[in-house]
């Protein structure tokens, strides 16, 4: 398929800069596949929409603010890096905008510095010195690395507003931004209804958001991200299936994480790295239903979307939303896909 097939009319201004307060205010865009017929709803009403015995699936990965502002050693102008990934030893993998070269230090305070080690199109490598664990830096001086499109600085208050109620495993370079809209009192008015939540963990990095640069959606390659799902959450799932009842993901990072864990035709508890691209056509063994944010056009997040809704539904649906003044993106509104 082409690229071009995953574009749509698209405003600006409907780019959200915050979240919705309470969380499971935000609007709720449902679509009955079956039918193709939409609901304006709200978050909060997600009870509704499920049964007795459903099963949510969200994501507990934590993001990390790990996005920090230091000075090039030689010259003292300024850079910014986000540390994606720990690599052991020192070494991290890095997104660092920017002319630099291999050998070029890196100073984020006195006790703070980083070599580039490597620095080419597929990965940018740091060797950190540190007297102190990175982990400590980044609470004490680094911020959330908001999505580029969200254009202001990042605040202090969305060191919580951009982190899901679910994040336990610290990781992510960006939030599993389904999962913000969930609060205490929603999660607990599912349990009354007999829906069961469960959490499955991906650590979000760039391979989620790493730009499809091919005309044919197929050539495109993702990124490996770490994936985990726990002995408990893999009993959940299968009793579920078992049952005939629906497994609901909350997110696309949910999506790929069980139908990674299914792809050879089993579901367990299992762990390691996927690069798992959904594109149309793919045969969904595990989700039943999505909750998902609105994604921006020509990504993989939209094109998987696609592929569990159909091409055609989903572009009568975001422009649907477009003309409704739906919020986008990751502080935006929200769509459910029944």
């Amino acid at each position: 398929m082409q690229l071009s097939e995953f574009d749509f009319p698209f405003d600006p201004a409907l780019v959200a800069v915050e979240p919705v307060h309470p969380r499971d205010g935000a609007r709720l865009l449902v679509l009955d596949r079956a039918g193709g017929r939409l609901m304006h709803r709200r978050v909060s009403d997600l009870p509704e929409f499920l049964q007795a015995g459903d099963l949510v699936v969200v994501n507990d990965t934590k993001v990390v603010p790990a996005r920090l502002t230091g000075t090039k050693g030689a010259t003292g102008s300024r850079v910014e890096v986000l540390f994606v990934r720990d690599l052991g030893d020192g070494t991290w993998d890095a997104l660092i905008k920017g002319t630099l070269r291999v050998g070029q230090v890196l100073v984020f305070a006195s006790d703070v510095r980083a070599t580039i080690v490597r620095r080419d199109a597929e990965a940018t490598l740091l060797k950190v010195e540190s007297r102190r664990p990175m982990e400590a830096v980044f609470e004490e001086q680094g911020t959330m690395p908001l999505p580029p499109y969200i254009k202001r600085p990042a605040l202090q208050e969305d060191r919580q507003w951009y982190q899901t109620m679910f994040a336990r495993r610290a990781g992510a370079i960006a939030a599993p931004t389904a999962g913000l809209h969930f609060t205490a009192g929603l999660v607990e008015r599912l349990a009354e209804k007999g829906v069961r939540t469960a959490t499955v963990t991906l650590h979000v990095g760039p391979g989620t958001f790493r730009p499809v640069s091919t005309d044919r959606i197929e050539d495109h390659r993702m990124g490996a991200e770490t994936y985990e799902i726990s002995p408990e959450a893999a009993a959940s799932i299968l009793e579920t299936k078992q049952a005939g009842r629906r497994v609901v993901a909350v997110g696309t990072t949910v999506v790929r994480t069980l139908e990674a864990s299914a792809a050879e035709g089993r579901l367990g508890a299992v762990g390691g790295e996927t690069r798992l691209y959904i594109t149309p056509g793919f045969r969904f063994r595990v989700v039943d239903a999505l909750m998902t944010n609105f994604h921006l056009p020509r990504t993989t997040l939209l094109i998987l979307v696609s592929a569990f809704a159909g091409v055609g539904t989903v572009r009568k649906a975001y422009e649907e939303a477009v003309r409704e003044r739906y919020r986008f993106y990751s502080y935006g509104d929200a769509m459910l896909i029944l």
